[in-house]
Order: C-alpha cells, then structure tokens, then sequence
C-alpha cells in the first residue's frame, strides 16, 4: 500500500523528468565544447535517442540508474518493497524495451551507447573518451584554416 495521498504521489512523480536530466545536459554540453554537432531526443530514430551524432550514425542514450534498473538488469523490480509486481513489470519493460532500440537502431547502420547516469554524473572523462574512441568532433572552419596554412 502506498503511504502518500493520491495527490503527493502524482506531485512527486511529476518532477521526474524523461528528457533533459542533469546527467544529459553534462554530456550534452561536454561534446558541443569538444565539436561535436548533435540532434537531441531526435523522435525519427527508434527509442529517441538522448544525444544522435547524425554524420557518425551514433546513438547515445543516458539510461537512469532506477527505471533501467542498473543493479537489478537480470531481475527488475526486486529493489522495490512495495507493489513489487507493478515495479518487476514496468521495469523488465523498460529493460526489454532496450534492447529491442539497440536492435532497431543496429539494424538501421547506427552505432548504440548506452551510459548510467550515475557514471555520467561522477565519471564524465570515462564517457566522453568512450565517445572519441568511435567519433571525432567536426573541426570549425578556423582550426581548418590553421592546420592548411601550417603544412
């Protein structure tokens, strides 16, 4: 049984966001300095991807540690004491649901990375260099200019 009002709970669950969390925007904001030209939540890619590097096909999702059940991927929903199947149900779908986006997006030619929020929040180097090791960021016309009238 829930131990909050109709009213609290429905307060509650509307502040969790779906889209713009702070761990997204750290990424976000991270690749744009480095150069890299995104679409973000760009709805005509299977799942939504949070971040898409249109010119090198890559996919990037900021997965939250509780709705993707981080700790529990082979049984969702048992980090939860009240209304445990709701929760083992809704979160095996989100798990599930996943998977099937990798498929898709896999099947389409676009490359998946998926990060923990929490990795992003404490481990944003580890991230980013996951990022360069299958991208480059687009060069600005300026830098251009410098590397043709250096050699």
């Amino acid at each position: 049984m829930d131990s909050m009002t109709k009213a609290q709970r429905s307060r509650i669950m509307s502040k969790i966001r779906s889209k713009d969390t702070k761990a997204e925007i750290l990424l976000r904001k991270t690749l744009w300095h480095l150069g890299f030209r995104y679409r973000k939540n760009w709805r005509k890619l299977p799942g939504t991807p949070d971040i898409a590097l249109t010119r090198q096909k890559i996919a990037i999702f900021v997965d939250g540690d509780f709705w993707h059940a981080r700790v529990y991927r082979k049984r969702p929903g048992d980090q939860i004491a009240s209304r445990k199947k709701y929760w083992q149900k809704k979160l095996a779908r989100n798990v599930e649901r996943d998977k099937e986006v990798n498929d898709a997006l896999t099947q389409e030619g676009w490359l998946v990375l998926r990060f923990w929020e929490s990795d992003v929040q404490k481990k944003l180097e580890e991230c980013v260099e996951n990022v360069l090791s299958y991208a480059s960021p687009r060069r600005s016309p300026k830098t251009q200019k410098a590397q043709k009238t250096s050699t």
